[in-house]
């Protein structure tokens, strides 16, 4: 299993010698930016998952003409 934890950076240190510690564990740090990518692919993984749910009828969606008086 993969999880993803957010650490302050103060704690880090500790945290990670923790970790290191269990030998079923493999924890490694990922930078800023591959940081940013996960939560821009969890984003969209979520709207394509409302899209689903507005072709089922379980959401309902907003025209573009919306969207855009929204901008």
């Amino acid at each position: 299993m993969k999880l993803l934890i957010d650490i302050a950076d103060n704690k880090v240190a500790g945290f990670m010698e923790l970790m290191k510690s269990y030998s079923y564990v493999k924890a490694e740090p990922i930078s800023a930016p591959d940081a940013e990518l996960l939560e821009e692919i969890k984003e969209i993984k979520k709207a394509f998952k409302n899209v689903e749910k507005i072709k089922a009828g379980k959401l309902k969606g907003r025209s573009a003409e919306e969207l855009l008086n929204e901008l």
